[in-house]
């Protein structure tokens, strides 16, 4: 199995070990979706932190109340990571035993 690429942060190096691990991605679409994935999920982890110490709203140049510019690229981000996500053809849903509901609900 291949390293992480250097340039990805904690998190984005954490989903390409779980990812590559779970299902095995060695090929190179899988791997370059599998970095993208993980590039998107380290620029929404920035852009949450900085909402996090300047607030959703901030004052522009001439004072007045406006969404932080960080709001666009998480949101941006989030879509981008979701969308390579599924570029990658993943089954995101839980195994089961069998049909209906999961038990204990």
């Amino acid at each position: 199995m291949k390293n992480p690429p250097k340039h990805l942060k904690v998190d984005g190096r954490k989903l390409w070990r779980d990812l590559s691990d779970e299902y095995g991605i060695d090929d190179a679409a899988g791997l370059t979706l599998l970095c993208t994935a993980a590039e998107c999920l380290d620029r929404m982890r920035a852009a949450q932190k900085a909402i996090g110490e300047q607030g959703e709203v901030v004052d522009d140049r001439y004072g007045v109340p406006k969404q932080h510019p960080a709001c666009a690229l998480e949101k941006d981000s989030r879509n981008g990571l979701l969308a390579a996500l599924k570029a990658m053809n993943l089954d995101l849903e839980p195994l089961r035993d069998g049909p209906g509901r999961p038990g204990g609900i």
